[in-house]
């Protein structure tokens, strides 16, 4: 195989190989001469199109010609621009199915007291502010005599943030830190702040609310002689909690997926992102939920998530959620098409439409059940769109405090961080997947090979229950390669 088109209505098909110019190719029944050479990925026009004409792929305009395009001719960013401009105004015509309820899989996890369930059972020092960072590090470093029975890991997070921040932003990290310190795959966390900061101890238990203090303690950094000290002699306490903790039998009903993608190239939304929609599909069909952000890369297919929300009232968040977004470009000065990467164009990626498209395929064919501000938990089994910005790290951070126990991750470029929970790193080439096997957890081009998309999800879906029930660990685990980014917005003092 050549070349994929992939929908009936489109004007462009996308490479699978590097092909030359003067190379013939067919396309359905029709046989093309390339005019250019088309790298894997890339795209080229199999029917001539003038200039001023939408580009058609996946079905849905993914920008417009500058100039006049001629079959067989190479489509990219020198001859197209997006269509992409200012705030819009949107209808609601639903458009969506419930998927039908299959039988839950089981795997073993580990049941916390209110009621949600971890895969992993680990202890986290969490800072309140950026100047104790070298604190938790050093508590982390003489903490690891502790890991013992049941215990995962004891790790500690950094981050620059929760001092000399002002309103909404200062509130957006203490209501990240708060989400994440109530998160199922701690089964401890230790606090840490210094004192004098305006995101302080108490200031973050406001947000906090409700808690279960056996298992959440903090440290004053200020308030002691020694506080690496104290901090260690609260982890040796901490880590009794957490090692009476065990794996029992849990239902795949209690899982939550974050669905992330980057780096993303010219098959993420022909190979690793479809396969994250199925599998989405078949977890929510089985009563557990998935939770879909990145709000730039919904621009220019943000209909197709609207006409899926459940109601009207879910639509007219999903309105908010997209022009907020424009909006904080906006106040910015920035442009809204301002995407894809300098990789996404390398690997093929001509536009944010022809980005967005391929996209939200992670969220498969469910219909929306709820929106969430950044910071939020979920609320609803199904699925979710989060608000989040497209950067992998503060993307992947915002996902796992909304609760999901993993986050899936398809890549075309490959990349090696891991966020606070299991990060899966999923090639939507097999390439990468050779290249980065130590990046790579599964190899979602398989389907350019000839496997089916649904033998090729059974096999994601057990990869799935033996990572969460802690049979196998991703290869960001197993490097230690774990940390999280706050969505900053505001004045820093």
């Amino acid at each position: 195989m050549k070349c994929i088109k992939i929908h009936n209505c489109d004007s462009v098909a996308v490479s699978v190989l590097n092909l030359k110019a003067g190379e013939n190719v067919t396309v359905g029944d029709k046989s093309i001469i390339l005019l250019n050479d088309i790298p894997a990925g890339h795209k080229f026009a199999i029917r001539d199109i003038a200039a001023g004409e939408d580009i058609i792929k996946y079905g849905f305009p993914i920008g417009h010609a500058k100039s006049d395009i001629k079959i067989g001719e190479h489509v990219h960013t020198h001859n197209v621009i997006s269509n992409l401009g200012n705030l819009l105004s949107y209808c609601y015509d639903p458009d969506f199915s419930d998927l039908k309820a299959i039988k839950p899989v089981v795997f073993n996890g580990f049941k916390r007291s209110d009621g949600k369930v971890g895969i992993r059972n680990e202890i986290w020092i969490i800072p309140t502010v950026g100047c104790v960072n070298p604190v938790v590090r050093a508590i982390e470093k003489k903490s690891q005599v502790f890991k013992k029975g049941s215990i995962d890991g004891i790790y500690s997070f950094n981050h620059p943030y929760g001092c000399s921040q002002l309103g909404g932003d200062m509130q957006n990290t203490l209501k990240y830190l708060s989400s994440l310190i109530k998160h199922p795959n701690a089964a401890a966390v230790l606090v840490v702040g210094l004192g004098c900061e305006n995101g302080n101890i108490n200031e973050l238990k406001k947000v906090l609310g409700d808690y279960d203090e056996s298992r959440v303690k903090y440290l004053n950094s200020q308030d002691f002689d020694d506080e690496i000290a104290e901090g260690v002699a609260i982890i040796e306490k901490l880590a009794n909690t957490a090692a009476g903790y065990t794996r029992e039998p849990c239902l795949l009903s209690d899982l939550i997926i974050g669905l992330k993608c980057g780096g993303s190239d010219g098959f993420s939304g022909i190979t690793a992102n479809p396969l994250l929609g199925a599998a989405s599909d078949r977890i929510i069909a089985m009563g557990g939920s998935a939770v879909l952000t990145e709000v730039p890369e919904m621009f220019g297919a943000e209909t197709i998530l609207m006409n899926r929300c459940r109601t009207k009232e879910v639509f007219f968040k999903t309105v908010d959620l997209i022009n907020g977004f424009k909006e904080y470009f906006m106040r910015y000065g920035e442009k809204v098409d301002e995407n894809p990467s300098p990789g996404n164009k390398a690997g093929g990626i001509t536009t944010l439409e022809d980005k967005s498209l391929g996209c939200v395929q992670k969220g498969g064919s469910a219909p929306v059940e709820d929106v969430l501000c950044y910071g939020d938990t979920v609320r609803k089994h199904g699925l979710s769109l989060l608000q989040a910005p497209g950067n992998d790290l503060v993307a992947s951070s915002a996902l796992a405090a909304s609760g999901a126990q993993i986050v899936l991750f398809t890549t075309g470029r490959g990349t090696p961080f891991g966020c606070p929970v299991p990060t899966v790193k999923i090639s939507s080439n097999s390439d990468l997947a050779n290249r980065k096997s130590n990046w790579i957890d599964f190899d979602a081009g398989a389907l350019l090979n000839g496997k089916s998309l649904s033998e090729l999800t059974d096999e994601f879906l057990n990869y799935i229950v033996k990572l969460a029930s802690g049979e196998v660990k991703t290869s960001a685990e197993a490097d230690d390669n774990r940390e999280f980014a706050i969505f900053k917005d505001g004045v820093t003092l």
